[in-house]
């Protein structure tokens, strides 16, 4: 009863205080410092990226690079993997919302992708469309219309109007702060079907559980009783909002 009466006494109350607000202190300043690392890491990949960039205009690649017509498809696939991995993870300041291209925000609507930004592009092959994984070559402002690069095949060009085109994101969301900002269970979605550069329309079966986790998604597939697939795995960085073909 004593030790009780102690706790509750004035002094100890101060000085729990003293302690809780320590305690949120030091998380805000690891967050920040999160933070900070995140932005240099960052930094570091667009100038890399802008070194590949002028290297390929160039003509020029590094040891042991190429063309990735010349590009084994499990090496592509490896990066592909690798690159949704190292996507960063956005972590907010208190009660801040999650910005576009986190997670499933979409982009602003007069959002322009950057040279080098991964990107869904709904191109025409052989007399059919499909929506496939592209990289940003550049944007003309007097048409609306971008230059992008098959990314299974170097060198293979379109060009597409803005409506053909959906950025990926940016930054992962974690499901653990900031749910929100992830397609929920149910949802109609466009992704990247495993082992290909193809997006195609897909259920989301299940939202990542953790930061480093993945979509269960199930694809449309007429080849099965219920019309989708078993539920398989994809990356944050490769599930993007539907975008139906525009009707004439």
């Amino acid at each position: 009863m004593q030790s009780e009466q102690k706790m509750m006494s004035p002094y100890y109350r101060t000085k729990l205080k003293g302690l809780y607000t320590t305690a949120s202190s030091d998380s805000e300043k690891e967050a920040d410092l999160l933070r900070k690392c995140l932005e240099k890491i960052a930094q570091i990949k667009a100038v890399r990226n802008e070194q590949r960039l002028l290297a390929k205009n160039s003509g020029m690649y590094a040891d042991g690079e190429g063309p990735r017509k010349t590009m084994r498809r499990g090496v592509l696939m490896t990066m592909l993997q690798q690159a949704a991995l190292t996507l960063p993870l956005w972590i907010g300041r208190g009660t801040e919302s999650p910005p576009p291209l986190c997670g499933c925000m979409p982009a602003e609507a007069n959002y322009i992708a950057k040279p080098g930004d991964k990107i869904a592009a709904r191109v025409k092959s052989d007399g059919d469309e499909n929506w496939i994984l592209a990289e940003v070559i550049s944007f003309n402002t007097n048409s609306n219309k971008y230059t992008i690069d098959d990314i299974d095949e170097e060198g293979k060009e379109h060009v597409l109007s803005k409506r053909r085109v959906i950025p990926l994101p940016l930054m992962k969301a974690n499901p653990e702060t900031n749910p929100e900002a992830l397609f929920k269970k149910g949802t109609l979605v466009m992704a990247l079907y495993p082992q290909t550069t193809c997006f195609y329309r897909a259920l989301i079966d299940e939202p990542p559980t953790g930061p480093m986790e993945d979509y269960l998604v199930l694809f449309e597939d007429n080849s099965y009783a219920d019309g989708y697939s078993p539920a398989l795995k994809v990356a944050q960085r490769y599930v993007v909002q539907i975008k139906e073909p525009h009707k004439r």
